[in-house]
């Protein structure tokens, strides 16, 4: 079992970078030391990251938190006084500028913007602040003052599609997305195909919610879904997605037979494993916890302007190793067969759903 689940060494993550051409509350810390604007220099050991959450909040168990937790990481394994590190929380669209600047303003050393629908907000604070600098997850910026991290979702989603479509007993699956922005979209493309990889007669129901922070919302879509006969569900829908647990153990205490599988983070550590099938790992807490540490280390020069794009062959997505308590042995060796013919490139797991 130790080789089905070589993707998820934490110390084997390597960050590729790869050049592609380039409201809330204030802190409640003082004034923060000024940023490096130079990028060469080393960062002084009082370096201050902060971080801006979309709309899903920092307790979305999902990569709102573990973007998060990936900070308060940082903070414990370099030493940083804990009010080094901070969030500030968006309750909607119109907090991200506000926030985003509130810590540049503060002279803040690197300012995270979770989430693809910040793109547009961190590259206006970018302009106007050409001297800070910023991060971003799940988006590219074309700015020279801003380093973008990209997942390969749709390679992640394709080996839990695997797992899906090996296991489904009723042959209907279902996958529930949250906004349809183009990264959901590559859970989706990904995930229909593992799916239909193994069972290509099953039949994928797709619901997108249109939101990211609405559990009830993801109970009652996920309710249709396993009352049309779907045995499980993925969701890449962020606290929207906690309905569906919320669904799957209703209907698992009355005995039927129903899964869930998780995203972003091991989602079995919150909901348990008795309704937790699985979960697409996205390593968002190392990239953000490695981009910081980078910056600290006076190492934004190498970054600065890029994008770093993480996938199975960077052990930037990949299932959790809780998943052998609840997939069998044969089935986890047929998505390793699978990670290795994508790695080697002899799979092209398509980025966008097949019309």
């Amino acid at each position: 079992m130790k080789k089905v689940f070589s993707v998820l060494s934490v110390a084997a993550l390597s960050l590729s970078l790869v050049l592609t051409g380039c409201g809330s509350k204030a802190p409640e810390q003082g004034q923060g030391g000024q940023a490096n604007a130079g990028g060469g220099q080393a960062a002084a050991p009082t370096a201050k990251i902060g971080m801006v959450t979309d709309v899903g909040g920092v307790n979305d168990n999902s990569f709102n938190q573990s973007a998060w937790e990936g900070l308060q990481k940082l903070q414990k394994d370099t030493g940083l006084p804990e009010d080094n590190v901070k969030y500030l929380q968006s309750t909607g669209d119109a907090d991200y500028i506000p926030n985003l600047t509130q810590f540049v303003k503060d002279g803040w050393d690197l300012t995270w913007g979770i989430g693809f629908l910040m793109g547009d907000h961190v590259k206006k604070v970018a302009e106007e602040n050409p001297d800070a600098k910023l991060a971003i997850i799940d988006s590219v910026v074309e700015a020279p003052n801003v380093a973008s991290v990209l997942f390969k979702e749709n390679e992640g989603a394709f080996l839990v599609g695997v797992v899906a479509g090996s296991m489904t007993k009723t042959n209907k699956i279902g996958f529930v997305g949250g906004i349809d922005i183009p990264v959901i979209k590559r859970f989706e493309a990904g995930f229909t195909a593992g799916v239909k990889a193994v069972k290509p007669d099953a039949q994928v129901m797709i619901v997108y919610t249109g939101a990211f922070d609405k559990p009830d919302l993801g109970k009652s879509t996920a309710s249709q879904m396993y009352g049309s006969g779907a045995d499980i569900v993925f969701h890449a829908a962020g606290s929207t997605g906690d309905g569906v647990f919320n669904e799957a153990k209703d209907r698992k205490s009355k005995g039927e037979n129903v899964w869930v599988i998780g995203v972003d983070k091991d989602q079995s550590l919150t909901f348990g494993k008795e309704i937790t099938l699985t979960s697409m790992m996205k390593r968002v807490d190392e990239a953000v916890e490695r981009v910081s540490k980078d910056v600290m280390e006076g190492k934004w020069d190498s970054i600065k302007g890029k994008t770093i794009n993480l996938g199975l062959a960077e052990n930037g997505v990949g299932l959790p190793e809780t998943s052998k308590d609840t997939v069998p042995e044969d089935v986890l060796k047929v998505v390793e067969d699978y990670k290795q013919k994508i790695i080697k490139g002899e799979i092209k797991v398509p980025e966008e759903p097949t019309k």
